[in-house]
């Protein structure tokens, strides 16, 4: 079993020096002052106490020529002091009771700290060996106490547990929460009655994220208890996506550093800070900004000063109200207030003046005559949390010893049992038992309990004071889901509102943009940049867009996709509307034109023009201008086919009438020669065939283009991202230049023979006009076709359309209206008389 060796900084043993009889009986003494405990009572077992029963230390000068006087504590932690109470009123509940540890007195020997590490390390000297001034013969023995509790705060309780952790004497603190004394290497007999930082770092992050808070500031205390609290919660915000703007820290005794902390807050953009600090620490900086006047923050913070008592200031509510932090759970311990605010000062501290004081109980009293102005005052009893997590680590000591003393209710505790501190630690690591709160108590595998906070939130009352309101919790035994549970409508948030604060680098981009982060900033700082066209995203915040489907296009937004228009040349359209127009205005005309004909058909005019000719032309002519209305409208399967064949049978047929017409006024001229019999050859049947016989041929190409790759309905997205263009695709490009060559090459023909008759007799010469018509159809045409190709969309049609009508009308009016004319104004003109006069005239 390991002892606890004198020789660690405390006894020294003084052997008998050079030349000392041999008969002297060696004896062990202590060098130096020994170290009293605050409170203490003897029992049949000891469990040792630490606490910070005093806030503020002052080290003496150390002149080296003199011994040095005691350190001297000042500026009392009544938190502190109410842990030691309860303690105690722990320890007098057990002894008192018949169940556990039945005839079993358990005493306690209570060391205060003064929040110093160096105190830390006298008391746990003290605890592990007596304040005697000597021991007898031997420098090594057995633990003064069989457990410790403490301490509060995580750096004075790794100085604790590694003192005593090479001795296996148990530490169970109430209240140290670094993560780092979960190492059950390090500190194999540590355990505690809270959970870990682990779990409130986490859940912090993951609270400010439920909030929106993504650009926060963060400020620790310079301990293992901040700096490992604090790497929890960077390493869990990263994670959550939470940008922290700075990373302060530092130590109560550094009020250099708390300016400059100040100072980054002062000039910091984040409305958030996340404080992890000991309530010392945060009383500093809290009175550092009261007197700065730094306000309109939301401070989150934690369990070490959200309930903190000694923050609530005149001036402090200005700087943390409406601050929301995880708590320890408050627990009410029946007969635990009136210990603390009567009992215990009658029996425990009992500093009546009386005749029957002894001196050492008069120096007690005079010593701590700072705690006896506490004895009345119970303002704070309402709100202690931690006490029942010191009620818990006491009773596990119970329990513990109850296991290993073989206690039993009939036959009580077997006092013989020593009890070694290796023992205590194996039986706290399997005890398991119900306080009678309800509460079940167990140590997990790193020595800690389960995780278990209460979400309070700094509020003012209707007298006008403090409360510290539960606003949820935390239960890590809880199942998923209901684990974490925020009331958030019963908030109040800094500055008396109920408005959520906002602290973020970049307001929310909106559904419609995208996040460009801001080049050397973290990633919580960005540009929203409108999505481009046929790209959306739908949602706040989002990191790119998603291009829409090919048949789907971008809204106005930018947040959704939409069907694209579909554009072809619609009938009821301005354009369709004039293309129509004129092209039954070209129907009409023709007809208007056949009627006048068919009235005048007897008259030399009309014989003289070929009438027969004249007649197919014009029914042709109405063809055409009627084939341009199967280009308007959505395009289908009949009509793709339809609009590019019957646009070239039908201008096929225009055009070889013209060419009959035109080799028909060759011939007559030709007839007249003497010995001519030309006409004989090309009379009324030859000109049918003719006309016949160019029409088959278009007729054939087309045949064969409908045949081997038709025209279809085409939906073109590359022409326009925003619109789809409904057109009809040649199928075969072959077959359409084709059809067109083809009217090329019959128009031209036409036109090389009507300009070669244009010097022929007027009257009977229809040559100049076929040769005006033909010069304006090509024209046309061959203007046509860099438009065509160059026309976007629906415009391509118009183009088709616009040609179709403009040689139709460069036909109608340049062949048919000088006749009409002549028909309708001059009709002295239309005898045979004045024809065959002129003729030899010109």
């Amino acid at each position: 079993m390991p002892l606890c060796p004198c020789v660690c900084l405390v006894f020294m043993l003084f052997f008998s020096a050079f030349g000392a009889a041999e008969d002297e009986a060696p004896f062990c003494q202590i060098r130096g002052s020994p170290e009293f405990p605050v409170l203490s009572k003897e029992g049949d077992v000891m469990i040792g106490g630490a606490f910070s029963i005093h806030s503020k230390i002052t080290q003496p000068p150390l002149s080296f020529t003199e011994k040095p006087t005691r350190l001297k504590c000042s500026r009392v932690n009544l938190r502190e002091f109410r842990f030691a109470q309860t303690m105690i009123f722990a320890i007098e509940e057990i002894n008192r009771s018949e169940f556990l540890l039945p005839n079993v007195s358990i005493g306690y020997r209570i060391y205060d700290n003064c929040a110093s590490t160096l105190s830390s390390m006298r008391a746990a000297m003290a605890l592990m060996n007596s304040d005697e001034l000597s021991s007898g013969k031997i420098c090594s023995g057995q633990s003064v106490v069989h457990a410790i509790i403490g301490e509060s705060e995580s750096t004075s309780t790794i100085v604790l547990s590694r003192t005593t952790g090479p001795f296996k004497i148990p530490v169970i603190s109430h209240s140290a929460t670094c993560e780092c004394l979960s190492n059950r290497k390090e500190y194999p007999s540590f355990f505690r009655t809270i959970a870990s930082d682990l779990y409130q770092g986490r859940v912090l992050a993951h609270m400010v994220k439920f909030y929106g808070w993504t650009w926060v500031g963060a400020v620790n205390s310079d301990s293992d208890y901040g700096n490992n609290g604090m790497a929890i919660f960077l390493a869990a915000a990263q994670e959550e996506g939470v940008c922290v703007e700075y990373t302060e820290k530092f130590h109560r005794a550094e009020p250099e550093k708390v300016m400059k902390v100040v100072d980054v807050i002062r000039k910091s953009t984040a409305r958030v800070i996340v404080g992890f600090m000991a309530h010392v620490e945060m009383d500093e900086l809290l009175h550092q900004l009261s007197l700065h006047n730094i306000t309109g923050l939301q401070f989150i913070g934690v369990e070490a000063w959200i309930t903190a008592d000694s923050l609530v200031t005149p001036t402090s509510f200005s700087v943390l109200g409406g601050s929301l932090g995880f708590a320890v759970p408050k627990a009410t311990i029946s007969g635990l207030d009136d210990f603390i605010i009567r009992d215990f000062w009658e029996t425990v501290f009992d500093c009546k003046e009386t005749e029957s004081n002894t001196i050492s109980e008069t120096m007690h009293c005079r010593d701590n005559q700072d705690l006896i102005e506490f004895k009345d005052y119970d303002d704070d009893v309402a709100e202690l949390r931690y006490p029942i997590n010191i009620y818990k680590a006491i009773y596990a000591v119970a329990h513990s010893l109850h296991s290993i003393l073989k206690c039993s209710k009939s036959q009580g505790c077997d006092k013989n049992v020593k009890v070694s501190p290796w023992q205590m630690v194996e039986s706290l690591k399997q005890v398991k038992f119900t306080i009678k709160t309800g509460d079940q108590v167990w140590f997990d595998s790193t020595g800690a309990v389960v995780a278990q906070y209460e979400v309070v939130n700094w509020q003012r009352g209707s007298d006008g004071s403090v409360q510290f309101k539960p606003v949820g919790y935390y239960d890590a035994s809880l199942p998923p889901g209901q684990k974490f549970v925020l009331k958030t409508e019963e908030i109040i948030w800094n500055g008396g509102k109920k408005e959520l604060p906002v602290s973020v680098c970049s307001e929310s981009c909106r559904p419609g943009t995208y996040k460009v982060l801001q080049k050397g900033k973290p990633v919580c700082c960005y540009d929203c940049i409108p999505c481009a066209d046929g790209e959306i995203s739908n949602s706040t915040d989002s990191n790119d867009c998603k291009k829409c489907p090919e048949e789907y296009w971008s809204n106005q937004n930018r947040d959704a996709c939409i069907l694209k228009n579909v554009e072809f040349l619609y009938f009821t359209e301005v354009m369709g509307i004039i293309l129509v127009f004129f092209t039954l205005f070209g129907v009409l005309f023709t007809l208007i034109v056949a009627i006048l004909f068919l009235i005048n058909k007897d008259t030399p005019l009309v014989k003289a023009n070929n009438s027969e000719l004249s007649f197919l032309l014009l029914f042709s002519l109405t063809l055409c201008f009627l084939c341009s209305l199967t280009f308007i409208g959505p395009p289908s399967d009949w009509s793709c086919m339809l609009r590019h064949t019957a646009f070239g049978i039908t201008f096929v047929l225009c055009i070889s009438c013209v060419l009959g017409k035109t080799l028909v006024v060759l011939m007559a001229f030709r007839a007249t020669l003497p010995g001519s019999n030309v006409m004989k050859w090309f009379g009324p049947a030859q000109q049918r065939l003719s006309v016949l016989g160019f029409t088959l041929i278009q007729v054939l190409i087309c045949i064969l283009w409908l045949t081997i790759n038709p025209p279809f309905p085409f939906k073109n997205m590359k022409l326009y991202k925003e619109k789809i263009i409904l057109e009809c695709a040649l199928g075969s490009p072959v077959g359409f230049w084709a059809v067109l060559g083809y009217i090329g090459l019959l128009a031209f023909l036409c036109f090389v023979l009507a300009f070669l008759a244009r010097k022929l007799p007027d009257n009977f010469n229809e040559a100049k006009f076929i040769t005006f018509s033909m010069l304006i159809f090509c024209a046309v045409w061959i203007t046509f076709i860099p438009a065509y190709v160059s026309s976007p969309g629906k415009f391509t049609v118009a183009v088709e359309i616009f040609a179709i009508l403009a040689s139709s009308y460069g036909l109608l009016f340049c062949i048919f209206a000088p006749k009409c004319f002549i028909i309708v104004f001059k009709p002295e003109l239309n005898t045979r008389k004045h024809l065959m006069g002129k003729t030899g005239s010109d």
